[in-house]
């Protein structure tokens, strides 16, 4: 090594943030092991790079005893005293050892150390990049599909898009370029592992503020986000100033804004709810396209009793149950829905109305009553 070694080791200083003095310890740490498997030396040696000139000067130690019992790192008081005078016990002794050929076995072992530790520095600084980026959307080109897990071109790394995170009946095809949200970043050994998602009810969220410049500047407000992805979506928005429609806000001048979203979700149905803090309001909004008739509150089981028109009991409830799921997950409260005739024949006949057949935030108990109806 030389004096253009360490002008290289100051290029790559200020080019990759590695600072010098780092990969020279490293590659003196390494050295130390090249000369032992290169020379067979037990001896207890350290090596010293010149930080001027790239000199390498590799030095055994030995500690000055009364008495040796280990040769190759100990040395007698009276031997070293031979070398001068002023040894005492507890020194330590040390004596130039390099060998000739080392130049040779210096410079692959630099180079090896040099190449390890940029391939270091280039995974942080990917992994810094994106653990930045966590719960947020990134552009991506579908790279390759291995069985069911799709992989994703992020441009300086590959992002993993798992099965439990796809769109359902989404097709995912080489070159093609989707919005992914970023679920998590892991530090791995072989570099950093980017999960992503299309399903997240984030990338929804992120879809909206990026699309609705009401929502960049804090004019509007998302409340709450609920998906089944790729079918249907409810998102409740609202506005302080009451100027501003926090509804049309988002849905964009005819439709252009939410269906630009719709459109990146493969067609996913998207509706856009008016957040009110009363919840009577915010559950029956949340209904929608349902209209409710009246809302029942019950403030310490946080549950909700909605009637709506007969001939909307279906709309209310929905396909299998998932306008009111989505409702409930919305809003967080519990929903039971009735028709108005179901509401008549239970107050004609004096009967109690229980609580025990509901839609929860969880979605998954079923409402058969509702669903007998609506078959």
């Amino acid at each position: 090594m030389n004096i253009e070694f360490i002008e290289a080791l100051k290029d790559l200083e200020k080019e990759r943030g590695i600072e010098m003095d780092v990969l020279i310890e490293a590659i003196e740490a390494a050295l130390i092991s090249a000369y032992k498997k290169n020379y067979g030396s037990s001896q207890n040696v350290r090596v010293e790079i010149n930080r001027n000139n790239g000199e390498i000067h590799v030095i055994y130690r030995k500690d000055v005893v009364e008495e040796v019992d280990d040769p190759a790192t100990q040395m007698s008081l009276e031997e070293a005293q031979r070398y001068d005078p002023e040894f005492e016990v507890g020194d330590v002794f040390e004596s130039e050892v390099t060998p000739r050929s080392f130049g040779r076995i210096a410079a692959q072992t630099a180079k090896h150390v040099v190449m390890q530790r940029i391939r270091e520095a280039e995974r942080n600084m990917v992994y810094d990049q994106y653990a930045t980026r966590k719960d947020d959307i990134i552009t991506a080109t579908v790279l390759r599909v291995e069985g069911k897990n799709v992989f994703m071109d992020l441009g300086k790394t590959e992002a993993l898009l798992a099965p439990s995170e796809q769109i359902p009946r989404e097709n995912y095809r080489q070159g093609n370029r989707l919005k992914v949200y970023i679920l998590e970043v892991r530090k791995t050994n072989k570099g950093p592992q980017i999960l992503v998602s299309r399903t997240h009810p984030g990338l929804l969220k992120r879809l909206f503020e990026r699309e609705v410049p009401e929502i960049q500047d804090g004019t509007v407000e998302i409340k709450s986000v609920v998906r089944e992805p790729g079918w249907r979506s409810k998102i409740a928005v609202y506005s302080k100033n009451t100027s501003v429609d926090p509804v049309g806000a988002c849905v964009g001048s005819k439709g252009m804004r939410v269906q630009a979203i719709v459109n990146e979700l493969d067609g996913e149905k998207i509706e856009i709810i008016r957040w009110d803090e009363d919840p009577a309001i915010y559950v029956s909004n949340a209904l929608s396209p349902a209209k409710a008739i009246s809302v029942e509150i019950d403030e310490e089981e946080k549950f909700t009793r909605v009637v709506v028109p007969d001939f909307q009991l279906s709309l209310a409830i929905g396909k299998e149950g998932q306008n009111a799921r989505l409702a409930a997950r919305l809003t967080g409260w519990k929903i039971d829905i009735k028709s108005e005739s179901q509401m008549a024949e239970l107050e004609e006949n004096g009967e109690a109305i229980e609580q025990d057949e509901y839609w929860d935030e969880s979605g998954a108990q079923e409402y058969q009553d509702a669903l007998e109806t609506e078959k």
